[in-house]
């Protein structure tokens, strides 16, 4: 896939980025079709209708064995980008609609962004933000956070986003495995719904990486699955006893527990 510019101009109505091209129309369902080895999606979503509460949308549209985390991405920001005229506008109505969502517990998400607030302790550093709901949450409520990405799109992005909501945070592009930051610089290291995208090895290298920069917790969030979804990019499946068992791999005290999926929290100090 070429470079993905998310704030790129695009005419009204019509988002398209290599084979993907999303397209308001009048009226309709979401509506996903594939020919030509292209992807054509059409909806006629309301700037009301953006919300992160998209991505259940999209995930109960997808018939389409093939439709892996790519596509769905590429939806997700056609979605966005044909609805409202205007690249930041169009974004920024996606975020404060998200957050506040989020934040008065009617999102799907709410409830694992509630348990992260409670955990988290001090100055934040968030591993693996993608589009940083949790980062600005916690930003919103006065907490000092660094958002952080392998994606600069992502970033950019957000940090683009940021000032328009009002709301002041600091982003780093880089692998959530090699942070440059010194060691123990963070009170808290999250790691947010993130290792079900990696596999064992990485994310390995991950949970030891957070334990390096944390200085007082971890904190680690990941859905309980019967099966990985393929479409957000899920590679592996954990339950309570694999969360132990990463927990018992540190050496160090932790509590691992179930709450919309599963929670790792390792006393770093």
């Amino acid at each position: 896939m070429t470079v993905l510019d998310s704030l790129a101009p695009c005419p009204p109505g019509r988002w398209s980025h290599d084979h993907v091209t999303v397209e308001h129309v009048p009226s309709g369902d979401l509506t996903l079709r594939r020919g030509d080895d292209r992807l054509h999606v059409t909806h006629s979503l309301t700037a009301d209708q953006l919300s992160e509460r998209l991505v259940a949308a999209v995930t109960a549209s997808v018939q389409d064995a093939a439709f892996g985390q790519e596509e769905f991405e590429l939806t997700m920001v056609g979605l966005v980008r044909s609805t409202v005229p205007g690249a930041l506008d169009a974004w920024v109505t996606y975020y404060r609609n998200s957050l506040g969502e989020l934040l008065d517990g009617t999102a799907d998400f709410a409830p694992i962004h509630e348990k992260a607030e409670e955990l988290v302790r001090g100055h934040v550093l968030d591993l693996g933000s993608c589009f940083g709901f949790l980062p600005l949450r916690l930003a919103r409520a006065g907490t000092r956070v660094t958002a952080t990405d392998i994606l600069p799109g992502t970033m950019r992005l957000l940090d683009a986003v940021a000032p328009e909501l009002g709301i002041e945070l600091d982003t780093i592009v880089c692998d959530a495995a090699h942070v440059p930051v010194p060691d123990n610089s963070s009170d808290t290291v999250t790691a947010i719904h993130l290792l079900e995208h990696v596999d064992d090895e990485i994310g390995d290298a991950v949970l030891r990486e957070a334990v390096r920069v944390a200085r007082e917790r971890v904190v680690v969030a990941v859905p309980f699955e019967d099966e990985a979804t393929a479409c957000h990019g899920h590679i592996r499946t954990f339950d309570l006893t694999a969360l132990e068992a990463l927990g018992r791999g540190t050496g160090l005290p932790y509590e691992a527990f179930e709450h919309h999926g599963g929670w790792l929290v390792l006393d770093a100090r």
